[in-house]
């Protein structure tokens, strides 16, 4: 009997490879929910197409880094994390940018600063009963659950936007903001947080008290220069473009307040600079997220479940 009820508080943990068949899995229900949806013309189907598209990749990457690094932490806190602290998180940012972002030159770096605060905050208010919630991967791992939770329900809204058009419903928009957002989800919200989360929790003290340190707060800003780097990279290819390339006449149209037609020319150096920008960015978080896991923290965050609490 007490084999039955140990086995019933614990359940097993899910099987590796999960993420990766509910990824497969996934995707076909999404496209099979397109081609529905497209020749039926159902709209009762668009919020599970939404849905569906917005948290499919986000969630898997979610339960991949569970799978990898963080199986000691148990699957409650990581849901609790992803669900939670992306709700709190998006709530937390729209209220703080209403209130204190107006349009400038340094708007998205407000943007920055801002959601990585907020999700910053959302992983301390979650973890701070869990004391064992400590050291470089257990930070790294709920880091990025906060993360694509904020990325999947940021998504499900730009979604929703392009959805709604002048001309009504537009499944194509819907469709192309999805992909195009999967497609960078790895690269954006989880994973500047992880990023931050892994040296915030590399530094907390083993009573379960957070402590904030040089590394910790230029950890912050780094992440949020990145996150700016990311939401300001068209403007920026836009300016460089301009800078560059402009003529006479197209300058004295800016100088009026007026866009000049771009030529061809213009239109393939701006796809180059604006995704070129961004794979840089891209890179960037990468790399300094594998120098993490790779450096000291890593070292000691590597021990065996029960060393979770190292420091």
């Amino acid at each position: 009997m007490n084999d039955t009820m140990n086995h019933s508080a614990h359940p097993p943990a899910p099987r590796r490879g999960l993420w990766l068949h509910w990824l497969v899995s996934g995707l076909g229900l999404w496209i099979l929910a397109v081609v529905v949806t497209y020749f039926t013309q159902n709209t009762n189907l668009l919020p599970m197409l939404i849905l569906l598209g917005s948290f499919l990749v986000p969630g898997c990457f979610a339960l991949w880094a569970y799978e990898r690094h963080g199986r000691a932490l148990g699957i409650d806190l990581l849901l609790g994390c992803f669900f939670v602290g992306g709700v709190l998180g998006v709530l937390g940012a729209s209220v703080l940018e209403y209130y204190l972002l107006h349009p400038s030159v340094r708007l998205f770096l407000g943007v920055g600063l801002i959601e990585e605060a907020v999700k910053a905050w959302a992983l301390i208010l979650l973890v701070r009963r869990h004391r064992e919630a400590r050291g470089l991967r257990a930070g790294l791992v709920l880091g990025a659950a906060v993360g694509f939770g904020f990325a999947a329900l940021e998504s499900a809204g730009y979604a929703f936007n392009a959805l709604l058009t002048e001309r009504g419903l537009s499944l194509s928009g819907l469709i192309e903001t999805e992909l195009l957002r999967g497609l960078l989800a790895p690269f954006g919200h989880g994973l500047w947080t992880a990023i931050l989360g892994g040296v915030l929790l590399a530094h907390r003290d083993p009573d379960g008290r957070f402590r904030f340190p040089a590394p910790v707060v230029l950890t912050y800003l780094g992440v949020s220069v990145l996150h700016a780097l990311w939401d300001s990279m068209n403007g920026i290819a836009v300016w460089l473009v301009y800078a560059l390339t402009a003529s006479g006449g197209q300058r004295e149209l800016f100088a009026l307040g007026y866009i000049p037609r771009p030529t061809n020319e213009q239109k393939h150096l701006y796809t180059l600079l604006s995704d070129g920008g961004l794979v840089v960015v891209a890179l960037v978080g990468v790399a300094w997220l594998l120098a993490l896991t790779r450096g000291r923290g890593e070292r000691r965050a590597a021990a065996p479940p029960p060393q979770w609490g190292a420091p």
